[in-house]
């Protein structure tokens, strides 16, 4: 998995930089030192953490990066200088899952948010990381402070959609939906908190269909038995959260900067689209559907 990360990654660093030296003024001329790291390694590095098993980065790295795996990365610097690195990857490990990993849109599609604490609620008011940056939200189980994630997926389990943002934000914000199906179209499924006529009418024009649940005292929508089906399979998106948060660990209260909160996240995603397999449905001829993770 190593291999086949760095495989991508490394095209991905060798396409950017050619077509950043073909478009820019004069060239693209790299300033300062030189590093011991390339950017492709860098990455690599921040991604496959979420594949290591590893909770805390730092023991990941002295017991990976400076041990098993030193023949792999034989000029590792010390793990105080990769840290300095780190922000200096974000925008690369940004730009490569928004144009090489993300999945295909079929035309079934499934939202959903999740919570991304930063603290712990005792200690709200003497937190200072992310002063500017999160907001107390809201959820079923309680209040959090933090920010939300924000995902769109295919049947196949595949991320084709994501944004990010403080944790007051409402799941029907028009701004989010809007960056969330820019690219979409067909039939989107949602929970309760996506229920909205306004919104409904929005996405409806631009070809995209918003299936969701209904509150009690409302009348039940008529619904096809094949939609009816894709929407009571839509705990596969949260099985895909679920698995972000145990398994790529996108989630932990000890980041000391917000930009490292955000490559954390991104790293997570991207580790998550090289997972061979992913919670997806199940078609069959006699269109019964089954959730398979």
């Amino acid at each position: 998995m190593l291999t086949t990360i760095f495989y991508h990654v490394d095209n991905f660093c060798k396409d950017f930089r050619h077509h950043l030296t073909k478009n820019s003024l004069g060239g693209a001329k790299k300033r300062g030192p030189n590093r011991s790291l390339q950017d492709s390694e860098i990455m690599t590095i921040l991604i496959y953490f979420h594949r290591s098993g590893k909770r805390t980065f730092k023991d990941y790295y002295q017991t990976y990066i400076k041990g098993f795996l030193r023949q792999a990365f034989p000029s590792a610097p010390s793990y105080n200088r990769f840290v300095e690195l780190i922000p200096t990857c974000a925008l690369l490990l940004y730009i490569f899952i928004t144009y090489s990993r993300l999945g295909k849109v079929t035309g079934i599609s499934f939202i959903d948010s999740t919570v991304l604490p930063v603290c712990h609620n005792l200690r709200i008011n003497s937190h200072k990381v992310f002063r500017n940056f999160a907001a107390r939200g809201k959820t079923s189980t309680g209040w959090f402070y933090g920010f939300k994630l924000h995902i769109v997926i295919n049947e196949h389990g595949e991320i084709i959609a994501f944004d990010i943002t403080p944790g007051n934000v409402d799941d029907r914000n028009r701004n989010v939906i809007k960056n969330l199906t820019k690219r979409l179209w067909g039939k989107l499924f949602g929970d309760k908190g996506y229920l909205s006529q306004p919104l409904f009418k929005e996405l409806f024009a631009k070809g995209i269909q918003l299936f969701t649940r209904t509150k009690k005292n409302m009348k039940s929508a008529l619904l096809t038995l094949n939609d009816k089906a894709l929407l009571s399979k839509r705990g596969v998106i949260e099985s895909v959260n679920d698995i972000l948060k145990s398994d790529c660990f996108i989630q932990h209260t000890r980041h000391r900067s917000p930009i490292n909160f955000l490559v954390n996240v991104i790293a997570g995603l991207i580790a998550y689209s090289f997972r061979e397999k992913k919670p997806s449905l199940k078609f069959y001829s006699n269109r019964r559907i089954e959730c398979v993770s």
